[in-house]
């Protein structure tokens, strides 16, 4: 990662897109901010510090998204859609959370993420905040959504679960009870868009569909263990999804305290694998230098069940 710096502390080339110009993963910012943050690097570091700069400079940010049409039109767009998760500084803003700036600059993304999940307190259905277009030709005809409409996406819950300044009961409990009525009230098979001038797009993974708790089995789900601590984070345990998923945990360490899955192909486990390898938007946290071994994969397993334990409050023998 430290390779792909720049003189003007950016690391990377843009953030979440632009894959067919980058020699790996790792050549991108929000991979770059992820990486420093499941690692557990302070604040406090130059190079974060040199990053975080760069991200509010404007003419850094232009700079560095500018190799190419779209990523200029994005970068020109950047503040719309950060209601509902679909522009450029939802990302900005996440990254800066995740590595543990919660101040004047970061705040006002950390109040509108809070809103987009307790603006669904008031929506029964999907369809109350996202229409359909009995007119559109387009053979995906999925419900869309204004670029003002709140609704909550992973990044937003990301912001919430990193950073403190909006922390109350009150609304921590508010935060709990919409989390609870999103997934009383989705679909498995819900998708959703959101309409930015003519054009729909889709937001960065949008609530859409009912969150799952951690199952022993391997069904794969995208980045599982990683919205939950979110959840745990944010909520503690006052969420349906967080209480499943510390049941189904203690059981799972019940029999020697190691917290293991029963991959039911080699299919399965390789996704588990791939899941794990690199930091991205969709990856789950990995620690680990290697998953080749069983051993690797239950450490890591074991040490995200520890972590998510602590979090919580349990008492970690």
């Amino acid at each position: 990662m430290e390779s792909y710096r720049k003189p003007n502390g950016y690391i990377g080339i843009g953030m979440h897109s632009g894959e067919k110009y980058k020699e790996t993963p790792l050549q991108d910012g929000e991979a770059a901010a992820r990486l420093m943050a499941y690692y557990g690097i302070p604040r406090e570091n130059e190079i974060v510090q040199a990053f975080v700069a760069a991200l509010r400079d404007e003419e850094t940010l232009r700079q560095e998204f500018s190799y190419c049409h779209a990523e200029y039109k994005r970068f020109e767009n950047r503040y719309r859609g950060l209601r509902n998760g679909c522009g450029l500084m939802v990302l900005v803003y996440t990254m800066q959370a995740l590595l543990g700036f919660d101040d004047e600059v970061v705040q006002p993304f950390v109040d509108t993420s809070y809103e987009a999940f307790v603006h669904m307190l008031d929506v029964r259905q999907l369809t109350d905040t996202a229409k359909v277009d009995e007119n559109s030709r387009r053979r995906y005809n999925y419900p869309c959504m204004t670029e003002d409409a709140y609704f909550p996406c992973q990044y937003h819950l990301e912001t919430l679960a990193h950073t403190s300044s909006w922390r109350t009961e009150e609304r921590i409990e508010r935060l709990a009870r919409a989390v609870d009525h999103i997934n009383a009230i989705m679909k498995p098979d819900d998708s959703v868009h959101v309409k930015l001038g003519g054009t729909c797009y889709v937001p960065y993974w949008a609530y859409c569909r009912t969150m799952k708790p951690f199952e022993l089995d391997d069904t794969p789900h995208t980045a599982l263990r990683k919205t939950i601590t979110c959840l745990a984070r944010a909520t503690g345990d006052r969420t349906r999804v967080v209480q499943q998923s510390v049941a189904n945990v203690l059981q799972g360490l019940q029999e020697d305290g190691v917290l293991r899955l029963c991959f039911s192909s080699p299919y399965r486990r390789k996704q588990f694998r791939d899941a794990v390898s690199m930091p991205s938007a969709y990856s789950e946290i990995g620690l680990e230098t290697e998953h080749r071994s069983e051993r690797s994969m239950w450490c890591e397993l074991t040490f995200w069940a520890v972590q998510l334990l602590h979090i919580l409050g349990y008492p970690i023998e």
